[in-house]
């Protein structure tokens, strides 16, 4: 008998697929990279179910690739030969909503976007907003520490995360933190599970924070600006204001020109960049008003207060849009450095030098208001993988980040992407510690094997 016939036999029916076909499927996520050939993929309903797997994995010595909604950017949850990919999906439920203590309790397949509408239904809101929101889940926001539209202002997924149910590689579950908003007690193993990958663990439930809601629409602006250098000099001038915006996204020319060609909105020869920002604040009116202010004073050409939410929500969309528009002109490797917000203007400078030196398409979009730059290298489609002249312009841009005293990545996660930079920002020390780390938690190595560290 196959190993693996032991997992179908001991999961309810129809809970292992092993079809090859439907098995390609699981294996991918966003990014352009291949996978190898998995044994089979679970489909997860339950705790039982993860600790099921995990028994068996752990016994057979049988590697796991954890998986939400496959929205990754940085190649988490792309599986290798002999893998079995973990399915998450199906565990869908809110099993608490409330309101008096603003927490919720769900299970890592609850789409980001559900759970906000859950919340406001009482006034309330979970504040983590990736792009992806409307089709990216809970799990793997934990799993990559997503940030998103409004961490600006609210923090990233890290910030309201407040307790974890973890099942261990050996089957074992692990409850860590606690339902208050505060807590010391022993280590803090929820943040340590935050952002992992899927490489200590598998995320089976989290009770997360909830905010109040804003009391009325945020006040929305739209800047644009005849250069990327002035728009990032328009960002830096706004949170050295004290504006504290809930959100203030930047969007580059290609960018642009590749939205307006999925939905034409009207973009103008001499854009080269549009900033979008909001205001959640009491007197969001007046905020964007003085934000709007300061677009002028650094090199506006144009800057709008919307007046309506319908408006302010067709400003959104427009950056939410981005990535899907970039997909039509080809393969993309997506990056996301992140710098100290004060020379936010000196790495964008330096993502269009490398744009040009090397001749290379990239289009640039930012949560500038906290310095995190996602430049997207477009090359042809059905490369196995990027051109060495993108991976020469790639190694630049990461290089300066790391001289300006940035990171590799803000919020995608390491996966397989960053592999081959992430000695350049760790370090042997803290590569030491995080393989100690790892060792701790999954000694056999079958979690998420290669991935993140």
């Amino acid at each position: 008998m196959r190993p693996i016939d032991a997992l179908v036999n001991a999961l309810p029916e129809g809970r292992v697929l092993t079809d090859p076909d439907v098995i390609d499927s699981y294996a991918r996520d966003r990014t352009f990279l291949e996978p190898g050939k998995p044994l089979g993929v679970v489909l997860a309903a339950s705790r039982d179910d993860v600790v099921t797997t995990m028994t068996w994995a752990s016994e057979h010595r049988v590697p796991v690739v954890p998986r939400g909604g496959g929205t990754g950017l940085a190649g988490a949850s792309v599986a290798g030969d002999g893998a079995i990919i973990l399915s998450l999906a199906k565990m869908t439920a809110i099993k608490e909503l409330s309101p008096a203590d603003e927490i919720a309790v769900v299970e890592p397949g609850v789409i980001t976007a559900d759970l906000d509408r859950a919340a406001r239904e009482h006034g309330l809101m979970y504040a983590p907003d990736p792009s992806s929101y409307q089709i990216s889940t809970i799990g793997g926001n934990l799993a990559t520490n997503a940030g998103g539209l409004r961490c600006v202002k609210y923090g990233v997924t890290r910030d309201s995360a407040l307790g974890l149910e973890v099942v261990l590689a050996d089957g074992r579950v692990l409850n860590t933190g606690r339902r208050t908003m505060k807590g010391v007690t022993g280590y803090d193993l929820t943040g340590l599970f935050v952002g992992s990958e899927g490489t200590l663990g598998v995320i089976t439930a989290a009770t997360v924070r909830l905010r109040q809601a804003p009391a009325a629409p945020p006040a929305t602006f739209a800047a644009e600006f005849g250069s990327l250098r002035d728009a990032g000099a328009a960002v830096s001038a706004i949170m050295a204001a004290g504006c504290q915006p809930s959100l203030m996204e930047l969007l580059d020319r290609a960018t642009l020109e590749a939205i307006n060609d999925l939905r034409n909105f009207g973009l103008e020869a001499e854009t080269t960049a549009m900033l979008i920002g909001q205001s959640d604040a009491a007197d969001g009116q007046a905020v964007a008003e003085r934000m709007e202010q300061i677009c002028m004073d650094n090199g506006a050409s144009f800057v709008a207060v919307s007046s309506s939410p319908q408006e302010a929500e067709e400003l959104i969309g427009l950056r939410r849009m981005a990535y899907d528009a970039k997909e039509r002109l080809g393969a993309c490797l997506v990056e996301d450095v992140c710098v100290p917000r004060s020379v936010l203007p000196d790495m964008i400078t330096a993502v269009e030098a490398a744009a040009a030196r090397h001749g290379v398409k990239i289009c640039t979009v930012a949560h500038a208001g906290d310095g995190n730059l996602h430049p997207v290298f477009i090359f042809d489609r059905g490369s196995l993988e990027p051109p060495a002249e993108v991976w020469a312009a790639a190694d630049e841009i990461f290089t300066h980040a790391l001289e300006l005293g940035g990171t590799l990545t803000g919020e995608h996660g390491v996966g397989l992407l960053k592999q081959r930079w992430l000695a350049m920002e760790a370090g042997p020390v803290a590569a030491e510690v995080q393989r100690g780390i790892k060792a701790v938690f999954d000694p056999l190595g079958i979690l998420n094997p290669g991935k993140a560290i």
